[in-house]
């Protein structure tokens, strides 16, 4: 693979990080695996830190505000199998999407290696894993969503960088000083590009920080949910129409139009949801 310029330096990186036999172990897999530690380690420090504080004060560890009732024990489990079932729903959108080729190429369909993975059927793919998980525990889903989804945002902004070593998931010509070179062997020479994975990278990380801060004063259930479809699918929906390599559906941008759609239900929504607290409010 050719080296890449991004903001004027030259970066070789092999995609593959090590090998283990025939086994190849891939930076994108250690990426996404670093991302889930680092998320392992800041929802075990929200959950253990605020209950802690909250018995310190003598309050029902089961009505924390900041916790919303949920334990780790919960989370982790959720977190494990939401893994397996999203790193397959990821890859099963992408291949209904690319059907033709699948079909012409079965045996690729397993070859993940190979490349294939769309963020939206991964989320999809959790959010229903979600709500049979949540059902079976008896948790209110809501508040396990609410919990979990600003670190949803955090993995996605750390994951994004496994599109950078692999050279994937940029967009069209730009001469912004942040562009990144990517080698075109039709011209021999490089072609300078909208590097869309750092403006997604960017956005989920400021995201997170921004669900963070409004889980502390969270007014109703499914807020934080809400507020990450909205935000999340605003910017994806920009990011998305500066892309090369969109999954298309006739002449539309698939996840362009599933992130409009999903800004406009979540907005009405959580526009519906604040003015049934602040009637609640007034009435009381």
């Amino acid at each position: 693979m050719q080296p890449i310029i991004f903001f004027g330096k030259e970066f070789n990186i092999n995609p593959v990080a090590f090998s283990l036999g025939n086994a190849k172990v891939h930076w994108y897999g250690l990426i996404i695996l670093a991302g889930f530690l680092l998320n392992y380690f800041l929802v075990k420090y929200r959950l253990r830190s605020t209950l802690k504080s909250d018995a310190s004060k003598g309050k029902d560890p089961e009505k924390a505000d900041y916790t919303f009732g949920i334990n780790f024990d919960d989370c982790v489990d959720y977190i494990i199998g939401a893994l397996i079932i999203g790193f397959l729903s990821a890859r099963a959108y992408f291949v209904l999407f690319n059907l033709e080729y699948y079909l012409t190429y079965p045996s690729e369909i397993l070859k993940i290696w190979h490349g294939g993975i769309a963020i939206y059927g991964g989320i999809l793919g959790a959010a229903v894993y979600a709500i049979i998980f949540c059902k079976k525990k008896k948790i209110n889903f809501w508040n396990f969503a609410d919990l979990l989804v600003p670190y949803l945002a955090c993995a996605q902004s750390i994951g994004r960088w496994g599109n950078f070593v692999n050279q994937e998931a940029y967009g069209g010509v730009t001469t912004l000083p942040w562009k990144m070179g990517i080698y075109d062997s039709n011209i021999n020479a490089y072609t300078y590009v909208h590097p869309t994975f750092l403006y997604e990278s960017i956005c989920t990380m400021a995201i997170f920080f921004i669900l963070l801060k409004v889980s502390k004063k969270r007014k109703f259930k499914g807020q934080i949910l809400y507020l990450y479809a909205i935000l999340y699918g605003t910017a994806r929906a920009v990011i998305e129409g500066l892309r090369t390599d969109s999954l298309m559906l006739a002449n539309f941008r698939i996840s362009q139009v599933l992130s409009v759609i999903f800004v406009i239900i979540f907005g009405i929504t959580y526009f519906y949801a604040s003015r049934r607290r602040v009637k609640g409010e007034e009435n009381s």
